[in-house]
C-alpha cells in the first residue's frame, strides 16, 4: 500500500512539472519516513554524516585541476607529447587521441573535463588528418570515458563513499582495467586505421 502511495505521488509531482531533484528528495523522504525511523530529523543527520568526510574535498580539486590544465598549455603539450610517441605508426594521431585521453583522465580524475580538453585538440585534427567523422567522435568519447576507469576517478570516490569501500583499494583495483582498455581501444584504432599515413 505505501508502494502506491509513494508511485501517486511522484506521479503528481511529475504532473506538477517538479524537476528531478524535487521528485527525488521528496520519494527519498518518504521512503525514510515510512521504511525508516520515521523522524525526519534522521534524514538531516543521515545525510549530514554522509557528506561530512574529507575525502570529498577531492572531487572539487580534481574538477579545479582539470579546469587549470583545460585553460592553460598542459592539455596541448600533453597532446603533442602522445602525437611524438606515435607518429611512427599508421594511424597514429588515433592512438594518440586515446593515450591522451588515458593519461589526461588519469592526471584529472573527470571524464567530461578530459572530453573537452582533448576532444577541442584533436577533434578539429583528425578530421583534418582525413579520418572518418564517426570514428573521430567514437574515439574521443570512449577514450573520455576512461577516466571512470583509471585512477584517480571521480565516480569510483563517490562509489567508495556510499558503499563505504576503501578509496585506495578501488584505485589500485582500476589500474589495471583502465591499462587494458586503454590498450584495447589504441589496438582498435591502429588496426582500424592501418591504411592511413603516417
Amino acid at each position: 500500500m505505501s508502494a502506491a502511495i509513494l508511485l501517486l505521488i511522484v506521479l503528481a509531482l511529475l504532473a506538477l512539472r517538479q524537476s528531478i531533484i524535487v521528485i527525488l528528495l521528496v520519494a527519498t523522504a518518504y521512503i525514510h519516513m515510512v521504511y525508516g525511523d520515521g523522524e525526519i530529523l534522521y534524514l538531516i543527520d543521515d545525510l549530514w554524516t554522509s557528506i561530512n568526510r574529507e575525502v570529498l574535498l577531492a572531487i572539487p580539486m580534481f574538477v579545479l585541476a582539470g579546469s587549470i590544465m583545460t585553460r592553460g598549455s598542459i592539455a596541448e603539450r600533453l597532446i603533442d607529447v602522445m602525437r611524438a610517441l606515435t607518429q611512427w605508426l599508421p594511424g597514429g594521431l588515433a592512438v594518440a587521441t586515446i593515450l591522451s585521453c588515458a593519461v589526461f583522465a588519469a592526471l584529472s580524475g573527470s571524464s567530461p573535463v578530459t572530453l573537452l580538453a582533448v576532444g577541442a585538440i584533436l577533434y578539429p585534427a583528425l578530421l583534418e588528418a582525413g579520418y572518418d567523422r564517426k570514428f573521430a567522435l567514437g574515439a574521443l568519447t570512449s577514450g573520455g570515458t576512461l577516466g571512470v576507469v583509471i585512477p584517480p576517478s571521480i565516480p569510483m570516490i563517490l562509489y567508495g563513499i556510499v558503499t563505504e569501500k576503501s578509496i585506495s583499494d578501488l584505485f589500485l583495483a582500476g589500474i589495471i582495467p583502465g591499462i587494458l582498455l586503454t590498450i584495447a581501444l589504441g589496438g582498435y584504432s591502429l588496426w582500424r586505421n592501418r591504411h592511413m599515413p603516417n
